[in-house]
């Protein structure tokens, strides 16, 4: 049973702005992610500097999936006891190397005594033209920037034992602010990939009653391969120059791998959430 989908499930009865990586409200997007010891990742990996910013960088995904300006951030954060003062001063240094970086702002929040350490970021952003998972027609289009499969590699380095390095993709994932900018107009969806290809696919299919045919196999490590945090895109067939294009013209590598299709799509991953 995957209980996210069950949860999520019941309550988006509640509200119609549940289903994409943010809720867009007037121009105005709301996202929200947690980062969890334990659950996303172990201190024995990173720093407490390294924790902080990837942390605001995987909020700061959200808010590029939905072709959104970050403006404001909002921090709850829960900090062990058994923390010292130079690993605080670490963590704060993080959160405003990250705020700096991505032009957001850190505006407020709260701080709790926790077991383990616990961070969700509130994103406030604008847009113009949100980017939505909804609107894939059959024929289009489905293509993912950069290489998917990396950052289970890099997690299967970090179970072993080892640290992650200063500029590894696990720790600083690219996220890919100017090619969607630019090429939102071109585009029918997207979606940042948070959980895997196949998985974030799944999504997809649910929400546009599609399925896919695929024309270049990803295999199963590299489309199960969750925390990648390049874009899932989708866009008509006729676009497809001028988004390549666009990706060429942004340092982009993009991959078109498969079509919206009239046929049944299942997601061969298994659910790693809960």
């Amino acid at each position: 049973m995957d209980l996210e989908k069950r949860f999520i499930a019941s309550v988006s009865a509640a509200s119609k702005q549940i289903g994409d990586d943010g809720a867009v409200i007037g121009s105005t997007v709301y996202s929200n992610d947690a980062f969890i010891e334990g659950t996303h990742f172990k201190r024995a990996w990173m720093t407490p500097r390294q924790i902080a910013y990837k942390a605001f960088a995987v909020n700061i995904s959200d808010a590029v999936a939905m072709n959104a300006v970050p403006r404001y951030a909002l921090l709850a954060i829960g900090i062990p006891s058994s923390f010292t003062a130079g690993e605080v001063d670490a963590l704060a240094a993080g959160f405003v190397e990250a705020s700096a970086a991505f032009g957001c702002e850190l505006v407020g929040g709260d701080t709790v005594k926790s077991d383990r350490l616990i961070i969700s970021l509130t994103i406030v952003s604008e847009t113009r033209r949100p980017l939505r998972r909804s609107g894939i027609k059959r024929g289009d289009l489905l293509a993912f920037t950069g290489s998917v499969g990396k950052a289970k590699r890099e997690l299967q380095y970090l179970l072993a034992g080892r640290r992650a390095h200063a500029q590894s993709h696990y720790v600083r994932p690219p996220l890919r602010r100017e090619f969607i900018a630019a090429a939102a107009p071109y585009l029918r969806a997207g979606m940042d990939i948070s959980d895997g290809i196949y998985t974030d696919l799944q999504r997809l299919a649910d929400l546009n009653r599609t399925g896919f045919s695929f024309f270049r196999p990803l295999g199963k490590s590299a489309g199960c391969s969750g925390e990648e945090y390049e874009m899932l895109v989708a866009f008509p067939p006729r676009m497809r120059k001028r988004v390549e294009y666009l990706a060429r013209k942004h340092r982009t590598p993009l991959t078109v791998f498969a079509r919206a299709a009239r046929t049944r799509y299942k997601n061969p991953c298994k659910s790693h959430h809960f």
